[in-house]
């Protein structure tokens, strides 16, 4: 009922067209129900005898028969069209808003979970409300007035011959509400399975090069295998249990036909019962089993869409970790002046990644952080961008806690340049002008430029409008990594991000991006991580973080003086770039 009360309040705004829907669906049942009794009246007009009166009486009948069906058609169309029209707008509406809501998840939402389970619970699971709106409550409705209005005919036509045929139904009843309670956990378990299936297959395919680099075909049809098969044996336990209702309903179904058949026999032999009324019982009689005949099926699909449906609410009722605070404001463009006061940070409570991290950085000055792997120099980075928010501590942007400022505002004065680029399946344009949709051929070229990015695009066929390809698999590593600075660039964010920019390229490219960082450094400021010390030496401030906490700080050539982590890491590196 919980989940049943959540849908009606998503589907609120297309209230109007569900209830014409539901008035033309109880029109073609009043309809249906009216068609019988006019049968009653020809059948009874030719039992006595057909009188020139009585073909007048048919022939009018017979036009009142094709009113009826012609009306039929009308609100058969009203009550079909319309009620498909409110549900595919609603599903329309659910699969934006359960997109809308992973998409502002923070990045601790996504630690355990798989791209393509969510891909399912946003398309596969939101279909389930078209099902619910255009099929089931349509069906139920049907079924339940059907039911009311020749339960009430049957029992006008004869009493006793009507409660003999209401005998199966306490037994029908009975066994729906079995197969209810079990079907129901199957249904929910099914659709995570099928979730698990493609998270399985979008995981092969992303890493569709590796798996035949290393000859892993075998291995990952295998994986596929298994959530295959898992998924199907999970459906053929959940169609076992539909296989052994339905019959089940069927024949007890059938047990009140042949209630009538001995009851209404006997009935007519004494002529206790008119012909006229005997036909039109069976006929009302077929109109009383259908519904109950058609339960097993609405009981099957309403399982499977109430499953679909607790799953994207699942999604929607998530509490976010990280929102906008009522009284957050817009700060506009910063100055760039960031602060770290006392800080802690840990994934997992009780397993610190960040311990009294405290220090400040001008704007415009260029900071590095470095460091073994691990130690939580990235974590850094996404704490300024407010992925996360601090265990304990606070970070400020210009003096305001980040806390403060709107997420909206604050990612607008920070731009990212990260070690695995991501690039869209677009022109080079559109990847390079993701912060800025609107921005001109001119001002994209221009961070090309600073970005050292121009050329390489000026030798492709269409230049800017050359398309990357899915994850920018046409262009190499170096190019991905340049035209992620010229996306950066073109943001003109004052706060900008360097995380391992230069970690897998190569010499010549390195020297580029370093080209381009040094170009850009003093008009904003940057913050740097590196594992090659040499990007990094012109840096205002190093941090040299050892298990999460800062051991050093100060120029290059303050700490190659120390003795301390920092010069054996440039030592390690210049051993091993002599060898």
């Amino acid at each position: 009922m919980k989940v049943l009360l959540r849908i009606a309040k998503e589907a609120k705004k297309y209230r109007g067209l569900l209830i014409i829907a539901m008035l033309s669906t109880l029109s073609v049942t009043a309809l249906n129900l009216t068609a019988p009794m006019l049968l009653r009246n020809m059948i009874g007009i030719v039992s006595d005898g057909i009188t020139e009166q009585g073909l007048g009486e048919i022939g009018v009948i017979a036009l009142m028969l094709l009113g009826i069906y012609g009306l039929r058609i009308i609100f058969r169309f009203m009550s079909s069209y319309l009620s498909h029209v409110a549900a595919w707008n609603l599903v329309h509406e659910i699969r934006q808003k359960v997109y809308n809501t992973i998409q502002s998840f923070s990045m601790r939402f996504f630690h355990n979970k798989q791209t393509g389970e969510l891909m399912t619970r946003v398309v596969a699971d939101t279909d389930q409300f078209e099902l619910m709106y255009a099929h089931i409550i349509p069906d139920m409705m049907t079924n339940f007035f059907t039911l009311i209005g020749v339960t009430t005919i049957l029992f006008l036509i004869n009493p006793q011959l009507a409660l003999l045929t209401a005998i199966p139904i306490p037994f029908i009843l009975l066994s729906g509400w079995i197969f209810n309670k079990k079907v129901r956990p199957k249904f929910r378990l099914l659709q995570k399975t099928r979730g698990e299936m493609n998270a399985q297959l979008q995981d092969n395919l992303s890493g569709i090069k590796e798996i035949q680099a290393f000859g892993q075909q075998e291995r990952a049809s295998g994986n596929f295998r298994d959530k295959n098969w898992h998924y199907i044996t999970t459906m053929l336990k959940a169609l076992k249990t539909s296989a052994f209702f339905h019959p089940t309903v069927e024949f007890t179904a059938a047990l009140g036909t042949v209630i009538v058949v001995g009851f209404g026999g006997w009935l007519a032999f004494h002529r206790s019962l008119p012909v006229e009324d005997i036909v039109v019982f069976w006929l009302y009689l077929a109109m009383f089993f259908n519904p109950i005949m058609g339960l097993a099926n609405l009981l099957e699909s309403a399982n499977q869409a109430l499953a679909g449906a607790e799953r994207v609410i699942e999604i929607l009722d998530e509490p976010e970790n990280v929102v906008d605070k009522e009284n957050a404001v817009d700060i506009g463009v910063a100055k760039g002046g960031i602060s770290f006061e006392k800080l802690d940070f840990a994934y997992i409570d009780n397993v610190p990644v960040l311990q009294d991290i405290s220090f400040d950085i001008k704007p415009g000055m260029m900071v590095a952080f470095v460091g073994a792997t691990g130690v939580g120099k990235s974590t850094m980075t996404q704490l300024i961008s407010r992925f996360y928010d601090p265990t304990a501590g606070r970070i400020t942007l210009d003096g305001h806690d980040l806390k403060d400022i709107t997420l909206a505002s604050l990612r607008k004065n920070v731009s990212v340049v990260l070690q695995d680029t991501f690039l869209f399946n677009g022109t080079i344009a559109q990847n390079i002008s993701l912060s800025s949709p609107d921005a001109p051929l001119e001002e994209i070229e221009a961070a090309a430029k600073i970005a050292r990015i121009h050329n390489d695009i000026m030798a492709m066929p269409d230049g800017y409008q050359t398309q990357v390809g899915e994850r920018g698999l046409r262009l190499s590593g170096g190019q991905k990594q340049r035209m992620a600075i010229a996306r950066a660039v073109l943001c003109k964010a004052p706060v900008l991000i360097l995380d391992e920019a230069t970690a897998s390229v190569d010499v010549e490219t390195e020297m580029q991006i370093q080209q381009a960082i040094n170009e850009i450094a003093g008009t904003r400021t940057i913050i740097a991580i590196a594992h090659r010390l040499s990007t990094i030496r012109n840096a205002d401030v190093i941090h040299v973080f050892e298990d999460g906490r800062i051991t050093q700080s100060g120029s290059h050539a303050e700490l190659i003086a120390q003795d301390g982590a920092y010069r054996r890491m440039c030592k390690a590196q210049d051993s091993a770039i002599v060898q």
